[in-house]
């Protein structure tokens, strides 16, 4: 059997525009031979719709566009749709999260998600009603003489066999392993973490092997506010070896053959390409379907600014990129002088804006109010915020997406200025540490293009708004900083663990406490792209009134 898995980047909400994808897809699928075509999970809504759910009035619509969809199709194959379906007669939430077989110009069955993951950025307990039990042909689709079954997404990842505790009482592959099924059939939105498509290959072979079954993996493609889809649809022959597997990052119809090895893309798994090509595909996919079609970025001279900068001329183009050089008395000439170098390398056009009358004018006004006190962090926040100001105004002005430029440590510490450096749109980096900002700048010169000038990837990181201004005078070394916050943010250690496992007590303390009154910058940073198991975006639910005791 010819299966085409259509592999796509849709718009959340765009019933009609992904409708329309899906067709064109679908019969670029038939002109290449497939039986059938397989769609990601929810690949008419977009996935995820988030509280879009809770609106009849969106649900009736999904479900008319989902009928509409299935007669433009009515003279090709089979289709299987990713969906949402009205729950109208049972008890429990409202709908379900469905395949829906299309044939013949009708929607003929509907497959029903059973497993509802609630864990990190997942809530979907919170629309779906779960498959119901007692049906044994719920998951069975008869076609061309052979029996498929499906499952959607987390339906796939519950194998008692492979994983050391299983999250939920029933195992759909289980439940349908008496069935004798020929080809085991994958609707997904899998989102990325690095190095996530290397444990789904690992983990979906398993069960293939486990029961010597034949399965198609269909995954989402595009970025979707905090999340990245990252594809690489595949498949697996009955002995769980690896017979197909689609590009990453990019949309792509790829037709598998179940009964012989076909394309299996190249890729980079390593971490700084993964990482590169998830903020591009990211800032692209979040400008343009927020109907951006530019972007600013503020730059300082440092590493942070300079690969947010290389990445937005990537997915946007450099044309559509402006870049805002703003120096203060405290800037030194090397940070302008490679500024002004990176985006002549990048071919991105330069404004420049001078802060200092701007900073002597806050000098004025606050010299009586601040009389008495001595200079402090306050005044080094007003350049952050002067900055943010003139960022905010230029993107008011022009229509430009404001991006901002800094990383996961500091984002994690709060060694960023709310209202300041913190001002924008999109956060592109948020959650990169500094360490692998570093990696990913070097991948990007040896891979992409060598537009980062070496003195930008070799100075000590400085905000440069004080004298001779370093990171690491109010900080530990990055290598320890991340190396901590990657234990306590990622790997939810506690101090204790954290201490135990060989670092400074002291040291850990500091940087637990930092993280904790950090917080409420946290809650009010805009949204950024999500690369590790965990980031600060949708997933992460600290309260911010508390006492932590971790």
């Amino acid at each position: 059997m010819r299966i085409g898995v259509l592999q796509l980047n849709q718009m959340v909400g765009d019933l009609d525009g992904n409708r329309a994808r899906i067709v064109a897809a679908a019969r670029r699928a038939a002109d290449m031979g497939a039986d059938l075509c397989l769609t990601p999970e929810m690949a008419l809504t977009g996935y995820p719709p988030r509280d879009l759910l809770l609106y009849d009035g969106f649900i009736r619509r999904a479900d008319e566009v989902a009928q509409e969809l299935a007669r433009e199709l009515a003279d090709g194959p089979p289709l299987l749709l990713g969906s949402v379906e009205p729950n109208r007669k049972g008890p429990g939430k409202s709908i379900f999260n469905c395949a829906l077989w299309c044939e013949g110009g009708a929607v003929v069955k509907s497959v029903r998600k059973t497993l509802l993951p609630t864990y990190d950025v997942f809530d979907e307990a919170r629309y779906f009603e779960p498959a119901p039990e007692g049906d044994p042909e719920a998951n069975i689709i008869r076609h061309r003489g052979k029996t498929l079954a499906v499952t959607i997404c987390e339906d796939a990842w519950n194998d008692k066999d492979y994983w050391d505790t299983r999250s939920y009482a029933r195992d759909p592959l289980e439940e349908i392993a008496g069935h004798k099924p020929d080809l085991i059939l994958n609707l997904s939105a899998s989102p990325l973490f690095l190095g996530k498509q290397a444990l789904r290959e690992n983990m979906l072979g398993a069960v293939v092997r486990k029961y010597a079954t034949p399965l198609v993996y269909a995954n989402q493609v595009g970025g979707n506010d905090d999340l990245i889809f990252d594809g690489r649809s595949c498949a697996f022959g009955p002995d769980g070896t690896l017979i197909a597997r689609a590009r990453g990052f990019e949309e792509q119809v790829l037709i598998v053959d179940t009964d012989e090895r076909g394309s299996i893309a190249e890729d980079d798994f390593s971490r700084p390409a993964e990482t590169w090509h998830a903020l591009v595909l990211g800032t692209r996919d979040y400008v343009r379907k927020s109907r951006f079609s530019s972007a600013l970025v503020g730059l300082s001279g440092g590493i942070d600014s300079a690969v947010t900068a290389a990445v937005a001329a990537e997915a946007l183009g450099p044309e559509n990129v402006t870049c805002v050089l703003m120096p203060s008395p405290y800037s030194s000439r090397g940070s302008i002088d490679d500024s002004l170098e990176l985006a002549k390398n990048l071919g991105i056009k330069t404004l420049t804006l001078p802060i200092e009358p701007i900073m002597r004018a806050f000098e004025t006004t606050l010299a009586v109010p601040f009389a008495g006190h001595a200079p402090d962090t306050t005044e080094e926040n007003i350049q952050s915020r002067i900055r943010g100001n003139l960022l905010m105004a230029l993107s008011n002005k022009y229509g430009s997406l404001l991006l901002t430029t800094g990383n996961k440590s500091e984002l994690a510490v709060g060694y960023c200025t709310i209202y300041g450096d913190m001002s924008g749109g999109y956060a592109v980096i948020s959650d990169v540490d500094k360490t692998g900002v570093f990696k990913v700048a070097r991948w990007y010169n040896e891979n992409v293009r060598p537009g980062i000038p070496a003195a930008i990837i070799s100075k000590p990181p400085s905000a440069e708004l004080r004298p001779d201004q370093k990171d690491q005078d109010s900080l530990p070394p990055y290598e320890v900083l991340d190396a901590i916050l990657e234990r306590h943010v990622e790997r939810h250690q506690s101090r204790g663990d954290i201490v135990r496992a060989g670092f400074d007590e002291a040291t850990v303390n500091r940087v637990l406490d930092l993280v904790r009154f950090a917080e409420f910058k946290r809650r009010q940073a805009a949204p950024g792209i999500k690369l590790t198991p965990r980031s600060f975006g949708t997933g992460w639910r600290m309260p911010l009134a508390c006492r932590r005791e971790i």
